[in-house]
Formats: structure tokens, sequence, C-alpha cells
């Protein structure tokens, strides 16, 4: 006979486990809804500090001098000018005692604080308006070739890091051998390394590639020899049972099974590559984005700087969900997601037919 459910139980079947339940998925709305918010409220925040006068401010903008014949401490003033609320109000102490016309202007932010319509009409026109100076590289170009260099040096680093993390956190021999000295290398800031990469590889992208290289290959070793570790032991002695021999275990049991967390590390590292990456390009002859937002800043276009900073972030979030998406189909064994599989089945399917019916028309043809 089942017992009747006392109230907290009725609420808790009633309305389901909650949006703060332990290591339970939110539903897909509340999923949804999380994510906006997880972006409109630092915008909101940044809104609030840029168009709320009274929030902050703690410049005036200049629309009137007042009268420019009055001598004073503060005499200064100029129309257009960012001055200290208290340096203004003490300039119309001085106008005031002399009876004079007394300056105007509105509360504002520092320069290095732009607002978000600025920084929006900056995303455009940087791609649309050419170059103060003549020689330099337009937004996207500088994104290209920032990219180049992002993908050379975590291509390395992933070549070479895969592998040898693979083996360290399979066989306890490569971990002896190689991850005390990875552990020890990896304490060190990759920019130190800049004036040797500059003196041997020379001022062009490879002391830059190089960088990324370092601040990625050392921490990849180690991540991916931890993930490799946490592997089942079940499968492998499964399949030592079976008589699988040590390549066969590396091959079929500890990669496929890996393989899912491996690639979500991947997607973690990226993100540590494009950290490097504008010291990395400030290393030798300044290009990229980096160049360009260092170009900026000394022409004091910081609503530009902040809309190179913005697609920097673009891009490194686009880069990450199409990877998370492409993980859904990749590893369908862990997603439940076949799509791909269906879709490579069909494939193969219809490649034979394909070969049949060109082998079946080509007398035709040559007739």
């Amino acid at each position: 006979m089942n017992r009747p459910l006392v109230p907290a139980e009725k609420k808790a079947r009633r309305h389901g486990p909650g949006l703060l339940a332990v290591r339970e998925p939110l539903p897909k709305r509340a999923s949804f809804i999380a994510g906006i918010l997880a972006f409109a409220i630092p915008f909101a925040l940044w809104c609030i500090v840029s168009y709320v006068p009274f929030i902050w401010h703690p410049l005036v903008l200049v629309h009137d001098p007042g009268d420019t014949s009055v001598p004073g401490t503060y005499s200064y003033l100029a129309e257009g000018q960012l001055v200290e609320r208290e340096v203004f109000a003490a300039r119309n102490a001085e106008l005031s005692k002399a009876g004079k016309k007394l300056a105007t202007g509105e509360r504002s932010n520092p320069i290095y604080l732009q607002s978000p319509h600025a920084v929006g009409r900056a995303l455009v026109t940087a791609f649309t308006t050419p170059p103060a100076r003549d020689g330099d590289m337009w937004l996207h170009q500088s994104l290209l070739k920032s990219c180049k260099v992002i993908f050379w040096g975590f291509f390395w680093s992933a070549l070479l890091g895969v592998p040898l993390g693979i083996l360290c956190g399979t066989f306890s021999l490569f971990s002896r051998l190689f991850e005390p000295f990875v552990d020890f290398i990896r304490y060190m800031p990759a920019p130190v390394f800049g004036a040797l990469a500059v003196t041997i590889l020379g001022l062009a992208d490879e002391p830059k590639i190089a960088i990324i290289f370092v601040g990625t290959f050392f921490q990849m070793v180690l991540v991916v020899a931890n993930t490799t570790r946490s592997v089942d032991p079940s499968l492998l002695h499964a399949a030592q049972t079976l008589g699988t021999s040590r390549s066969g275990l590396v091959r079929h049991v500890v990669i496929p099974s890996a393989l899912p967390a491996l690639f979500r590390d991947m997607r973690i590292l990226i993100g540590w590559a494009w950290t490097y990456l504008v010291v990395a390009e400030l290393i030798g002859e300044k290009s990229g984005i980096s160049a360009f937002i260092y170009q900026e800043q000394r022409y004091r276009h910081f609503d530009n700087v902040y809309a190179a900073i913005a697609v920097i972030g673009l891009v490194g979030l686009g880069i990450d969900q199409l990877l998370a998406i492409l993980g859904r189909y990749l590893f369908p064994w862990e997603s439940g997601n076949t799509g791909l599989v269906r879709l490579t089945r069909l494939a193969r399917r219809l490649i034979p037919q394909g070969s049949r019916l060109l082998a079946r028309f080509a007398p035709i043809a040559k007739l």
C-alpha cells in the first residue's frame, strides 16, 4: 500500500526539481533564458553606467566655457574639454564671484569608457572606414592575420601535445620521462621567451606563433594526460581479457573512450591560445588585431578599441559554439546524435551506385 505524500513531496512532484537542483539539467526554456541573461545583465550594467547621469560620470563635458575674459586658476576651460566636476564647479565659482556668464556642460564618463551606441557604430565604421594612416591595416585584415597566428600556433601545439599527452596518460614510463619537465616549464610565462623567439625566428609571424605554441603546448600535455587517465579501467581489463595488444588498447579502447573529453579539452585550450594573442603580436614587429588596438589607442579612438576587443570575443565565442555543435555529431556514442553516422552510411551507399552509373555511361560518352 502506497503511503500518502507529504506536502513537500507533493510540491516537488508538481513543480519538478526546480532551477537550483544539484547536477540536474535545466528545462529548455529556462536554459535559453539563462543564456540570454548571461549577456543581457552585463550589457544592462554597461548601459546604466554609460547613460544614467548620476551613476559615476566623474567628469563634465564643457559645452560653453562662460566668460573667458575672467582670469582665474581655472580659466583654461574650453568648449569640448573634459574636466573633473570639482574643476568645473570651481570655475563657475570664479565666474559667479565676478558676476559673469557661467560655464555650462553635462556630466560625462572618461574617454576610455565608451557607450554601447558608440561601440556599435565603431563596429560598423571599423570595417567600412579606411585606416587613419596610409599603410595601416583594416580591422578585417588585422583579424585575419591574428587568426592565422592562432591557427598555426595551436595546430603545432595540438599536433605534438595530444599524442604526447595520450602516451603520458597511458604509460607510466612516458609520464615519468616527460611530465616533470613539462610541469616545470608550464609555470614560466610564455612572454618571457619573446626575446629568444625574436632572436632565433626573426621579426615576422614565426616568433608570435612560437609564443602561442609555448603558451598552450605544455598545458595541453598535462591536460590530455589527465583526461586519458580518466578512461574507465574496466574497459581496459575487458579488452586485455580478450587478448588485445598494447597498441590495440591505445587505438581501440583508450583513444575512442577519451576522445569526447579530449575534444572538450581542445575547446578550452584554444581559448588559452587567444589569451596569449595580444602579447604575442606585440613581440617583434607589431601586427594583427593587437597592432590595430595599439594604434587606435594612440589616436585615442577608444570606440574602435572596444570594437576590436568585442570582435575578438565574438570570433572566440563563434569558434567555441561551432566546435560544440560539431562535437554532438562527431561522438554519437556519447551524445546520442546519429545524424552524421546516417549521412556517412548514405554516402557510402551512393558512391558505389554513382561509380556503376559512370561505368555504364562511359562507352556512350566516348561515342
